[in-house]
C-alpha cells in the first residue's frame, strides 16, 4: 500500500501544543510528535471506541502483555513472558517510578550528556542527586559523532543507584553498539547499579540500522535491567499516554509494581486499545514506508545544511526523527533558540533544556512533510 507523508492535516485548528505554543507565523520543529496521521487500523480502534460508546475502566488484559511480548520476540528475538510486562502512563512517568523505587538521596541518577529534557527533571521530581557522563564530542568536517567517557562513567556510577539509559538516543540519534551495551552493562552490575533503558525510539530505525535491546544480551543483564518501549512515538499516538514497562527480574518487577500502584498510575481504556493493535503487526506496512520517508527527510536536511549552511555541524542520526545542531562557529550574540525564533520565525529545541552546556545547540524534529521542513530549512538559511 502507497503512504502519503506529503500531505498533512492543519494541527493549528487542533489542541497540538506543537503547532499552538508559539504564534502562528512560528514554524514549529520542536516537541517530538510528528505531523503525520497515525496509521488506519489504529484510526480504526479509535473509531470502534466511539461507535460502542461506553469509555469505562480497564485494565491491560492477557493478550495485549502477549502481544508486547511477542513483539519483542518478532523484531529482536528476545523471548520475554507477558507476566513481565506492566503497563504505564508513558516513558517518561516509567523511569520516574524506577527512580522512586530504586534511588535514595545517597545513591543517584546517571545520565549521559547532553539527553532528552525530561531526564533532568528526575532529580527534582524525586529529590535525588544527579550524576553527569558527558559524551566526548568529535567533528569530522561539519559532522558531529559522540562516544562515551568511559573514564568519568566508571568514577560516576559508584555513586548512582540507577542508570538511565536512552537508546537510541535523544536528541543525537544515535544507537549504541553491542560492544558500548555490554561494557556499560558490565560497570553497573558490577556496582550493583540498576538499568533503567528507554527504547521509545527503537523502531525509528533510519537506513539499514539495527537496533539490540539491553536486555536481550544476556539473562544476567535482564536481570538488572527494565525497559520501557511505547508506541507512541512509533505510531505516533503519544497522546494516549501507554507505554510498558518490561521486567524479567520478578523481585525487581514486584518492587516496580508496587510503586506503580501505589501512585495510582492507571492507563486509559483508549490508550490501552490502541497499543494493542499498534503492536499487532497490523500497522508495520505504514512503519515500513514512514522510516523510508524519515531518511529521507534526514538526508535532505543533512544535504541542505552541509550545502547552505557550513558554519554549522550536525549529526547524521541513524534512528529518531531528531538531529542535533551545533551553532557555535556563528558566535550568535543570542542562542540559537532565541536567535531563530526571532529571525526565522522557527521554534526548534534548546540546546540547554538537554545540559547546560548546551546552550549553542538545538534539537530540530524533522518528522513532517518535505514542504515543511524546506521551508523552515529556508528561514533558518535567510537568516543566517
Amino acid at each position: 500500500m502507497k503512504y502519503n507523508f506529503d500531505a498533512t492535516p492543519n494541527r493549528r485548528r487542533s489542541n497540538s501544543i506543537k503547532w499552538t505554543k508559539y504564534p502562528a507565523d512560528i514554524l514549529p520543529f520542536w516537541v517530538a510528535d510528528m505531523d503525520f496521521p497515525s496509521p488506519k487500523p489504529i484510526l480504526d480502534e479509535l473509531h470502534k471506541f466511539t461507535k460502542h460508546g461506553v469509555l469505562g475502566y480497564e485494565l491491560p488484559n492477557t493478550l495485549l502483555k502477549e502481544t508486547v511480548a511477542a513483539r519483542m520476540g518478532r523484531l529482536y528475538s528476545w523471548k520475554v513472558k507477558p507476566d513481565s510486562v506492566i503497563a504505564v502512563t508513558g516513558i517518561v512517568s516509567g523511569f520516574n517510578v524506577a527512580a522512586r523505587a530504586f534511588c535514595t538521596p545517597r545513591k543517584g541518577i546517571l545520565v549521559q550528556t547532553p539527553v532528552y529534557n525530561e531526564f533532568h527533571e528526575v532529580k527534582n521530581n524525586v529529590g535525588i542527586p544527579q550524576l553527569d557522563v558527558p559524551f566526548i564530542k568529535h567533528v569530522d568536517g561539519n559532522i558531529l559523532r559522540y562516544e562515551i567517557d568511559w573514564d568519568i562513567f566508571k568514577k560516576q556510577v559508584k555513586k548512582a543507584g540507577m542508570f538511565l539509559l536512552c537508546n537510541p538516543h535523544n536528541p543525537l540519534g544515535f544507537i549504541f553498539s553491542r560492544k558500548d551495551l555490554l561494557q556499560m552493562a558490565e560497570i553497573c552490575i558490577k556496582n550493583d547499579v540498576l538499568i533503567v533503558s528507554d527504547e521509545i525510539h527503537s523502531e525509528l530505525l533510519l537506513g539499514d540500522s539495527q537496533f539490540i535491546p539491553m536486555a536481550k544480551l544476556s539473562l544476567e543483564i535482564a536481570a538488572h535491567t527494565i525497559t520501557l518501549v511505547a508506541p507512541s512515538k512509533t505510531f505516533n499516538v503519544a497522546g494516549l499516554f501507554c507505554g510498558f514497562a518490561i521486567i524479567q527480574n520478578k523481585e525487581i518487577r514486584e518492587r516496580y509494581k508496587k510503586e506503580v500502584e501505589n501512585l495510582r498510575l492507571h492507563v486509559g481504556s483508549v490508550g490501552l486499545g490502541v497499543a494493542q493493535v499498534s503492536f499487532s503487526g497490523k500497522c508495520d506496512d505504514w512503519l515500513y514506508s514512514l522510516q523510508k520517508y524519515l531518511m529521507a527527510n534526514r538526508n535532505f536536511l543533512v544535504d541542505y545544511v552541509t550545502e547552505y549552511m557550513p558554519d554549522v555541524n550536525l549529526t547524521i542520526p541513524n534512528a529518531t526523527y531528531l538531529a542535533w545542531l551545533d551553532f557555535t562557529k556563528l558566535k550568535l550574540k543570542k542562542s540559537p533558540f532565541d536567535f531563530f525564533m526571532k529571525e526565522a520565525k522557527v521554534a526548534l529545541s534548546d540546546g540547554k533544556i538537554f545540559g547546560p552546556a548546551y546552550n549553542d545547540y538545538v534539537r530540530l524534529n524533522f518528522g513532517t512533510s518535505r514542504k515543511i521542513l524546506e521551508q523552515g530549512l529556508e528561514r533558518m538559511r535567510k537568516a543566517i
